[in-house]
């Protein structure tokens, strides 16, 4: 007991330092700046090299009659606004408030509406270097965070290390990051969200960013023609669904939105429809804990409700950081409108803007997803386990034959290379080694082979990411990154590797140009299959070829894993 107490502590610990935003130098310690665009003066602060304004409107508050709908583009004149600050949060899902004691608890807290308390949230931040101006044409980063679809925002994610990198390799760049509606304001499914085209509004708020920047960027330096879409996680995924939206069509106004993508963990999600019966249950049971269950409208219902009340119903159900795990309540799902059909089916018929990527993961994915299930003790429990929990369309023959492309043996598994360490429970590091495929790794290899052989002309590159080798029971764990990325916690190779090949795809839609020596020319995913090796202190290559039991089987069978 104690030691599940432990690791549930461990995990909630490292969602809410994930969650949590990056410190922010008080006012006074910067120096004021201005911009003037079409939506008024925008006054904002200049710290270290970097100008920021955050906190800008790009849609009408998604509030009373317009919760629950797509967004609405801000047409209002802002006049002299006070960007200075990184700007609201949308209301977040940490936690469930229908799970055991200690989420519970965790759960109200954060859901206290001192804590939480707008649901005007649908903002934009920019960061450029100092110095820049209109004219510019400088090539801009578009951030969309992770969590699960259940929590984070913009203001984690402080850009200014990225920036000064830039600016560093004589690769200047702005950095644009989108705030988007998670959790059941965002990705709230059934058959009265599809009825009412009101799906999917996570997606719809990303793509009124990505036209914000196309109205609005020129106005600080930034080139509209080339903007690098990039996300982490469900930020991945989502980047993946922005290239798939609408069947492909990433043009706004008869251009593109976007010329290159960057995704970290994440790509291909499949998934069951917006009015499958999973998604219904989800509805069903946020209508009953909203007290909304006689109305003869029951989404009207939902949209009525003070903020807190609906806030509290489409918190009570199962979140990612509990027993589901990544069998989410909210994420996206196919409408046949905004998402026509399940991310993996889109891929495989072309239908995506084929754009040039770079694509990876770290190596234990799956570890942080696995800690709060403790009763899995036998194969026969985990196999029971996936099919009831994450894939209504399998039966428990296929789960099985899944379940046998991993070794049983007690040492198997992730933390991979650890032997017979961090064996939490009899089937952790199996069914860690399994979320983390399905989810994560051998999806990525899937979606690298049907994209190389549909768009052979079209570069994309991929990583492996062990530099927290080692670390116990998690491993390089999934969101690790984000450390190497943002926040100079480490500056090792590893950090610097990611900044620098970024930095170099975002100019020039090539990872090796003008990176420098210090780092190995990458070569192509479809050069051989080759994923760029990074270490803490070193870097290499290893082939894309582990696991190839299970990739074969997922390969064969990726129709029945939708979530």
């Amino acid at each position: 007991m104690k030691t599940s107490f432990r690791l549930a502590s461990a995990a909630v610990l490292i969602g809410l330092a994930a969650a949590a935003p990056s410190p922010i130098e008080p006012v006074e310690k910067r120096l004021i700046t201005s911009i003037n665009t079409a939506q008024g003066t925008l006054i904002g602060t200049s710290l270290l090299g970097v100008e920021s304004w955050g906190g800008i409107p790009f849609a009408e508050a998604p509030v009373g009659q317009l919760r629950l709908r797509p967004p609405v583009r801000s047409q209002k004149h802002l006049g002299r606004f006070d960007a200075t600050g990184p700007g609201p949060s949308c209301p977040q899902m940490l936690f469930s408030t229908d799970g055991d004691i200690i989420t519970q608890v965790l759960g109200d807290l954060i859901n206290n509406p001192f804590i939480q308390k707008t649901e005007d949230c649908l903002t934009m931040r920019v960061q450029r270097p100092a110095g820049t101006k209109a004219g510019d044409k400088l090539p801009v980063l578009f951030w969309i965070f992770g969590g699960g679809f259940e929590f984070g925002s913009a203001q984690m994610y402080d850009g200014t290390s990225l920036v000064l990198n830039s600016v560093a390799q004589k690769k200047p760049f702005i950095f644009v990051s989108v705030n988007y509606r998670t959790g059941g304001f965002g990705f709230l499914g059934g058959k009265e969200v599809l009825a009412d085209g009101a799906s999917n509004l996570g997606l719809l708020d990303q793509r009124m960013g990505l036209e914000w920047v196309a109205d609005n960027i020129a106005a600080f330096g930034g080139d509209p023609d080339k903007v690098t879409i990039w996300g982490q996680s469900a930020g991945a995924i989502s980047v993946f669904d922005q290239m798939a939206l609408y069947g492909g069509d990433n043009t706004y106004n008869g251009k593109p939105l976007f010329r290159g993508a960057v995704m970290n963990s994440g790509s291909l999600a499949p998934t069951d429809p917006v009015d499958c019966p999973k998604a219904q249950a989800v509805y069903d049971q946020v209508v009953r804990n909203a007290g909304c269950s006689s109305a003869a409208d029951t989404l009207a219902c939902l949209r009525g409700l003070p903020y807190a009340r609906f806030q509290d119903a489409v918190n009570g159900v199962p979140g990612i950081l509990s027993y589901t795990s990544v069998a989410l309540s909210y994420l996206p799902r196919p409408d046949g409108a905004v998402l026509p059909e399940s991310p993996e089916a889109l891929a495989q018929k072309g239908r995506y803007a084929a754009v040039p990527m770079i694509i990876g993961d770290v190596e234990d994915e799956g570890t942080l997803f696995s800690l709060f299930q403790g009763n899995i003790t036998t194969e026969a429990r985990l196999v029971d386990y996936l099919g009831r929990v994450f894939f209504n369309n399998a039966d428990a023959a296929q789960m099985q034959a899944l379940v046998a492309t991993y070794p049983a043996t007690l040492g198997a598994g992730s933390p991979f290379r650890t032997g017979l360490f961090n064996i939490v429970y009899p089937q952790y590091k199996r069914l860690a080694a399994i979320l983390g495929d399905l989810v994560f790794t051998l999806t990525r290899r899937l979606f690298l082979e049907v994209t190389s052989q549909l768009h052979p002309e079209v570069p994309s590159w991929s990583y492996l990411a062990s530099y927290d080798y080692g670390t116990p029971i998690l491993g390089t764990f999934h969101a690790s990154d984000l450390i190497q990325f943002f926040y100079g916690i480490k500056p090792n190779y590893a950090a610097g590797a990611f900044q620098s090949y970024l930095t170099s795809f975002v100019a020039s839609l090539d990872p090796n140009a003008g990176t420098p020596a210090a780092y190995p020319q990458w070569p192509q995913w479809k050069e051989g299959r080759q994923l760029m090796q990074i270490n803490a202190n070193s870097g290499g290559f290893t082939p894309d070829n582990f696991r190839q039991d299970s990739y074969q089987w997922i390969k064969a069978n990726v129709g029945v894993l939708r979530l």
